[in-house]
């Protein structure tokens, strides 16, 4: 019989990583005894923090030219072109800057602290798209007299109600209007599609008509309406 088994591991703390020595087990006839031989085979690297972790959270983030990252007391800052963003990370995950990639691992083996570390490498990989090229979301206005305007530091809509509706606009958020196309613009993808989201949520697209706000491309499903019965 002849397997194979790790024999003994070492730390290796700049990656929370372990080396350890894979050896094969294997059974010679020195003599005419049977004797038992280990063979060592092979010396690899593993990183035992990303047992676990899901197929995102162990994919890399390459860092693109003109966006640069600093991690400094658990907080990721990423600036570009579009702006700055800054987020403190999960105290159960780890984040790793080198050569211009950015790597993800959880401090402890399972748990929710591997389920998380997808979450937080796709959080990462949206800041850095978000300062190098923004994130936008359209919603279209269906209604007569159904309208919108941007009027200083907010979005003003008539949606049919006796008075227009004020949507304030946060700081980082770029509102404009064309015709009934309302496009919300950012660096945050998370505060894009809340403020979008708030926007939609002011008037609802109704399943009869259609009135309201969607967003462009949303399939809304329809209701037959009443149908007016006929005498004989």
């Amino acid at each position: 019989m002849s397997g194979e088994e790790i024999l003994s591991t070492k730390p290796y703390p700049a990656h929370n990583a372990r080396y350890f020595v894979r050896a094969r087990n294997a059974v010679r006839i020195v003599c005419g005894m049977l004797i038992a031989v280990a063979e060592f085979t092979s010396l690899q690297l593993v990183n035992f923090n990303t047992i676990g972790m899901s197929r995102i959270g162990k994919k890399t983030i390459t860092i693109p030219a003109g966006v640069s990252v600093s991690i400094q007391d658990a907080v990721v800052s990423v600036r570009g072109p579009k702006g700055e963003i800054s987020r403190r990370t999960d105290p159960d995950i780890n984040v790793f800057l080198e050569a211009g990639r950015m790597t993800v691992s959880s401090r402890h083996l399972g748990g929710k602290s591997s389920a998380r570390s997808g979450l937080w490498r796709s959080l990462l990989a949206n800041m850095v798209e978000g300062v190098l090229s923004g994130f936008e979301k359209k919603l279209e206005i269906e209604g007569i007299g159904y309208r919108a305007s941007v009027d200083g530091g907010a979005i003003v809509l008539q949606l049919g109600f006796s008075h227009p509706v004020r949507y304030s606009i946060p700081e980082r958020i770029a509102v404009r209007v064309e015709r009934n196309v309302i496009t919300v613009a950012g660096i945050d993808k998370e505060q894009v599609g809340t403020v979008a989201a708030g926007i939609r949520a002011l008037k609802k697209p109704e399943p009869y008509k259609g009135k309201g706000i969607h967003y462009q491309g949303e399939v809304i499903r329809r209701k037959a309406g009443k149908k007016a019965v006929t005498s004989a």
